[in-house]
């Protein structure tokens, strides 16, 4: 009985966790890759061109060899050649079309969160009305009207994506409106345009460009998925979904590789750009990585 009312009280949850993890487990893994990628996607094309109208048949369906590491397609195409010009056209769709959105967003985020009021509450509504529709049938309908190929995707994407952008610079310019250094900008006799261009902005750049980054991996989903139901690059064209589109066929006939390549390279791309948008948000707001880890 004694041992039980003299017993120590058992260590909180807070007390015993272990202190935050480095981010540098998540960031250099990332970046390595992404760089390989990026170098990859830009010096293989200077050295070797493909050619779309290519057709071998007598090296066609041929699983990874020496010769070719990531096999052939039903065409006796190089499948890792492929890949290397799809992943280009698939980040250089994603990098514009988030540029694009971003700006949007910022633009119209930004003028609803400084003007307030009626005009905010507009702009919000049009915002959540436009949400509720989903992204992919939105763009779908998009590029339908707009006739299939590279710029109508990079519309789409571009049309369906600044949602995100416009909240965050809403959200944050509303909470910088209360700050001390914005009245006394206002005291001091600056405009509404001025402190917007000079105090507000500037302030919001890093939540914006992080949004933009994460915006990119989501981006080439969309082009994949585009391409994938024929929305998107000629059928002929080098792109992931053209290719993982091409591959339905081939795994009837065990030809595994084919899909297998490009849907590796596209989820550790984004699985890199992913990882390092993570340590970039941990590092901007380092309570909510406290918060987590605890």
């Amino acid at each position: 009985m004694a041992d039980l009312l003299w017993r120590p009280a058992p260590r909180s949850r807070l007390t015993a966790a272990s202190p935050p993890r480095s981010p540098k487990w998540r960031l250099l893994p990332s970046a390595l890759i992404l760089g390989l990628v990026a170098v990859t996607v830009l010096v293989v094309p200077l050295f070797v061109e493909l050619n779309e109208q290519y057709v071998d048949l007598a090296i066609a369906n041929q699983p990874p060899s020496a010769a070719h590491l990531f096999g052939t397609d039903e065409l006796g195409r190089d499948v890792l050649l492929r890949c290397v010009y799809a992943l280009r056209v698939s980040l250089t769709v994603g990098v514009v079309a988030a540029v694009i959105s971003a700006i949007a967003g910022t633009a119209v985020g930004a003028l609803a969160g400084s003007i307030g009021g009626w005009f905010d509450r507009i702009v919000m509504r049009v915002v959540d009305a436009i949400a509720s529709v989903p992204h992919l049938l939105l763009g779908i309908v998009i590029v339908a009207i707009l006739r299939p190929s590279l710029s109508a995707v990079i519309i789409s994407i571009a049309l369906t994506h600044w949602l995100t952008a416009a909240r965050i610079v809403r959200s944050e310019v509303l909470s910088l409106r209360t700050r001390p250094f914005i009245d006394a900008a206002i005291v001091g006799g600056a405009s509404r345009f001025q402190v917007l261009t000079r105090h507000l902005l500037p302030n919001v750049a890093p939540q914006v460009l992080l949004a933009t980054t994460l915006m990119v991996p989501h981006a080439v989903w969309h082009e994949t998925a585009l391409s994938f139901l024929g929305l998107g690059l000629p059928p002929h064209a080098a792109s992931i979904g053209n290719m993982i589109n091409d591959a339905q066929r081939s795994l009837l006939i065990g030809g595994w590789w084919m899909s297998l390549a490009p849907g590796l390279l596209l989820i550790i791309t984004t699985l890199a750009v992913s990882g390092i948008s993570g340590v970039w948000r941990d590092r901007l707001n380092p309570k909510r990585r406290t918060e987590l880890t605890w």
